[in-house]
């Protein structure tokens, strides 16, 4: 994928677009996910993430502190 990285503000039910781009990386993997693609994120520590595992990873390790 070649392109931009987008900045993204998350909200409950979707997302704004503050700079334009084709992707943003998600917090746990740190693959490119396309703005197309984008399903999951977290709107209180605003990170993406690539699939429902990488949640459970984030959510896991919020629980251990």
């Amino acid at each position: 994928m070649n392109g931009n990285k987008a900045k993204l503000k998350f909200h409950p039910n979707n997302f704004e677009i503050v700079e334009k781009g084709d992707y943003v990386i998600c917090a746990i993997s740190g693959k490119k996910i396309p703005l197309n693609e984008l399903t999951y994120w977290n709107v209180e520590l605003q990170e993406a993430y690539y699939s429902p595992r990488e949640v459970k990873k984030k959510i896991d390790q919020i629980q251990k502190k």
